[in-house]
């Protein structure tokens, strides 16, 4: 089975760093204030790595 991307959506502060970077893979939901996986089967993985890593929260993760 292929890794998918999460967002631990509790642990999200909303910076949308992941959605700058990757913004076919992560979208910003206004109404809750965070980040969402919107392609959760993955993509570009070079650019999901860029995205945990830069992420303050440490809230994407691959299952």
């Amino acid at each position: 089975m292929a890794k998918q991307v999460v967002i631990d959506t509790e642990e999200c502060i909303g910076c949308e760093s992941c959605v700058e970077l990757c913004p076919d893979i992560f979208a910003f939901d206004e109404g809750a204030g965070h980040a969402t996986v919107i392609k959760e089967e993955g993509g570009d993985e070079e650019c999901i790595d860029e995205a945990i890593a830069s992420c303050p929260a440490e809230c994407i993760t691959y299952e």
